[in-house]
């Protein structure tokens, strides 16, 4: 059949035949191009795989190190709490010994002072040693509100 004699239809059926080839074509050289890419892919990842693996067991050895560490911080940490708790608790039993003794010569101190002062003052003996006794307890209260609220305080 020659090429003038071609009708409509067989000129669509060499287009649509050439369309198919050169879309074949096309496809062909994608596909490879695309084989190549993942050629490419595959080496990179294999690579950054024997690169990486060493490094991440590395940090994995060091996090366990830090670990070990942190565990001997939190060891210190908690002998330094005891200790401090052992401490307050000394301080505490050795200011609470001392404490009412210092109360009992202060309102000692006190009632002596006043007395002393009220007997000048007025002679009477009896009236003295009853100011010296109100002053006394009065300064052993005193001390004992200042202790309980310094006690309140430092808790």
């Amino acid at each position: 059949m020659p090429l003038l004699a071609a009708s409509a239809g067989d000129i669509a059926y060499y287009a649509l035949a050439f369309f198919l080839v050169a879309a074949g074509v096309g496809l062909a050289y994608v596909f490879l191009r695309l084989g190549g890419t993942f050629a490419r892919l595959s080496s990179f990842i294999r690579g950054t795989e024997q690169e990486l693996l060493p490094v991440i067991h590395k940090v994995g050895e060091s996090v366990d190190k830090v670990n070990g560490q942190l565990d001997k911080v939190d060891q210190v940490t908690d002998s330094a709490v005891d200790m401090a708790d052992s401490v307050d608790t000394a301080v505490r039993a050795v200011s609470m010994a001392i404490a009412r003794p210092v109360q009992k010569v202060s309102g000692l101190a006190a009632g002596l002072t006043h007395g002393a002062s009220a007997f000048k003052a007025r002679r009477d003996w009896g009236d003295a040693v009853r100011i010296g006794k109100e002053a006394a307890a009065r300064r052993e209260r005193d001390l004992e509100d200042e202790l309980h609220h310094a006690d309140g305080e430092s808790r």
